[in-house]
């Protein structure tokens, strides 16, 4: 396939977006960059944070990983089901009586600014580093497929990684939030047309209907669901209550997540944005499971060698499903993979350049509430902090290709999950106790915290035990944060 014909189809792609902002981001102002001025469609925000939870990383992996952990990823599935109930019924009804711009505002209200500013700094982190990671690992993908084939012109990395973040500047820096929101829908459009038509095209190859493919599906042993042994870390318990805390902390403590949420027009369409995008949720994480299924069979069908690591002799999952849709299924196959990959990539990172810049705005340097900067004094340091940051992305990949290590970016992934625990903590003594806590001493808990909750997971667990923590590990944070939070509780009566 011609990596001319995969630019161009990108390059179309990204015009459609520009065209979005710029009739979005007409007459843009402050409140329309930070919330849409509330007049956001609940269905297009509920749509568009399909692809805002669904990255790139997520597109390539969970079909590949079903070949060796089945169908257990919606396990996990289900316990966010639960969780967006509780962010619904919980945290949506408490943002939106605070009239909260940045959901951090309501940390500095119950406990104090220090404690705000560390609820944002976790998020800061834990989304640059997020982002990061999975900006590199899809940008990655596109640069050996598409770029690195041009053999006329050598396209380095860390040039195609900024021609990527350049894009995304030019489509949210104006518009913010109100552009977002239709971007957001635009690509998650795309992003699951790539899977139902990828499952449409090897139910083709294979030359079976509809029907026999979800038989095939059903019948085999890749789609066993539940699992029962509380050693392992996919026993359905630790993974539906992990999806549980991960979907309320991920996601409702999650300033990217719950920006757009706030701009809707009312608490009742946010809720309903919630719940229809909970149900979406489930059924397109079942096609992406599916389509493991039918990529693995169609290996077999086909005769097709699956990747291998030469060393380890161990399938490389995350190679899966670009190797067969970009060298074997044809080359209407390879752009409907590349368009919905630069989908998943782009619609759960852009949205990171506009709530960094939120939360730094309000939380970090509190802009908002300096009267002697005017209007247009605000707007101009907003942008600044916007480029800033996709900058600040620029630098943390191009490290990342430096280092050269997978193993080191899936090591940066996972210890940004554990930035999630103290946020969980917070939330959960300032919605559930009247406890008032130290202010100052907040932050000293919130970092200490997950550095115990990892040597208690990989130096006592792990060595010791035959025990494998899995997604409850964001509730054992959770619980030290907590844990460590009661000592700081204000001595006010001893005072």
């Amino acid at each position: 396939m011609s990596p001319l014909l995969i630019i161009s189809c990108i390059g179309l792609y990204f015009g459609g977006l520009l065209l979005i902002a710029y009739l979005t981001s007409k007459n843009s102002t402050a409140e329309s960059y930070f919330s849409g001025n509330h007049t956001s469609p609940w269905y297009a925000v509920a749509f568009g944070m399909i692809g805002d939870s669904l990255s790139g990383v997520t597109y390539i992996s969970v079909p590949g990983k079903v070949g060796g952990a089945n169908f257990s990823y919606l396990q996990l599935v289900l316990g966010y089901f639960v969780g967006y109930f509780i962010i619904s019924k919980v945290l949506l009804p408490i943002y939106y009586k605070m009239n909260l711009v940045s959901i951090y505002t309501y940390l500095e209200t119950r406990f104090g600014r220090h404690t705000q500013k560390t609820g944002a700094f976790f998020f800061i982190l834990s989304r640059i580093l997020g982002a990061s990671g999975r900006l590199y690992l899809a940008a990655g993908v596109i640069q050996f497929f598409v770029f690195d084939q041009i053999k006329s012109v050598h396209v380095p990395f860390w040039l195609s990684v900024s021609v990527i973040l350049v894009l995304m500047l030019l489509y949210t820096y104006k518009g913010g939030i109100k552009t977002l929101v239709w971007t957001d829908t635009f690509q998650s459009l795309f992003l699951v047309l790539g899977v139902v038509v990828s499952i449409a095209i090897i139910i083709d190859k294979m030359d079976i209907g509809f029907g026999q493919a979800i038989t095939n599906i059903a019948s085999s042993d890749y789609s066993k669901t539940f699992f029962w042994d509380w050693h392992k870390s996919n026993f359905f318990v630790k993974e539906f209550i992990g999806g549980i805390f991960i979907a309320v902390a991920m996601t409702g403590l999650d300033q990217n997540m719950m920006q757009k949420n706030l701009s809707c027009k009312s608490l009742g369409e946010a809720q309903k944005n919630i719940f229809w995008f909970s149900i979406v949720m489930v059924i397109v994480n079942i096609f992406f499971l599916s389509l493991g299924v039918l990529l693995y069979q169609y290996y077999a069908h086909a005769a097709i060698d699956l990747p291998m690591n030469a060393e380890t002799g161990k399938i490389i999952t995350d190679k899966v499903f670009p190797n067969l849709a970009l060298n074997h299924l044809g080359m209407f196959a390879g752009l409907i993979f590349i368009i919905g990959l630069t989908a998943a990539t782009f619609s759960s990172a852009d949205s990171v350049l506009t709530t960094l810049t939120t939360s730094t705005y309000f939380d970090m340097l509190e802009y908002d509430r300096n009267t002697a900067l005017t209007d247009e004094q605000k707007s101009k340091r907003r942008t600044y902090i916007h480029i800033g940051f996709a900058v600040i992305l620029w630098l943390v990949i191009i490290v990342f290709d430096i280092l050269n290590q997978r193993a080191i970016i899936d090591t940066i992934l996972m210890l940004a999950g554990y930035t999630y625990g103290p946020l969980l903590g917070l939330f959960a003594i300032g919605l559930f106790t009247k406890q008032q806590l130290s202010d100052r001493l907040v932050p000293v808990v919130c970092v200490v915290a997950p550095i115990i909750t990892y040597i208690l997971a990989n130096y006592v667990v792990k060595t010791m035990t035959t025990y494998e923590i899995g997604n409850e590990l964001i509730l054992i944070n959770a619980g030290i944060t907590i844990l460590g939070l009661m000592f700081v509780r204000k001595r006010i009566a001893i005072a």
